[in-house]
């Protein structure tokens, strides 16, 4: 019922739609389309062309493996830590029951463990990320969308 109300306001004038995106060319972003009179602009490559490029270049492939020198050694720590715990709270029930402080035993302190490794892997993956990775992503990101708007290479 709105967008009737505002059709009809809009369309005797009566109100204003304060949509800034409301006007925006269909072609993209205000840019003009190839309707126009001027000299006619090379086509941009197609996403294909520009993926196998950009998979191919050097900065993606280092984006690649910072990640992977990282999340595969992490992911592989946590999965043995998390392992281990359940190996130990399954073949050695006794061990897992000795109490620690008071009421709390080996298993409950593990568990708890679990919970703050849990944390701590995801603030190091964001540090790591932040510091190491997040920099060069946004360079190659910024080339891949000048690439496809036709003007670097």
């Amino acid at each position: 019922m709105f967008g009737v109300d505002m059709h009809n306001a809009r369309a005797t004038g009566a109100a204003r739609l304060e949509d800034p995106w409301y006007d925006a060319l269909a072609s993209g972003w205000g840019e003009a389309d190839d309707t126009d009179s001027g000299p006619r602009r090379a086509r941009p490559p197609a996403a294909r062309e520009v993926y196998t490029e950009v998979h191919g270049s050097a900065a993606f492939q280092e984006v690649r493996r910072r990640y992977r020198r990282f999340a595969f050694p992490a992911a592989a720590a946590f999965l043995i830590w998390y392992l281990a715990y359940v190996v130990a709270a399954t073949t050695a029930p006794d061990l897992m029951a000795r109490p620690v402080v008071g009421a709390l035993n080996v298993a409950m302190v593990a568990g708890l463990a679990q919970f703050a490794t849990t944390f701590l892997l995801a603030w190091a993956y964001a540090r790591h990320a932040r510091l190491r990775r997040d920099r060069v992503a946004l360079e190659l990101r910024w080339v891949t969308q000048e690439m496809m708007r036709g003007r670097g290479r």
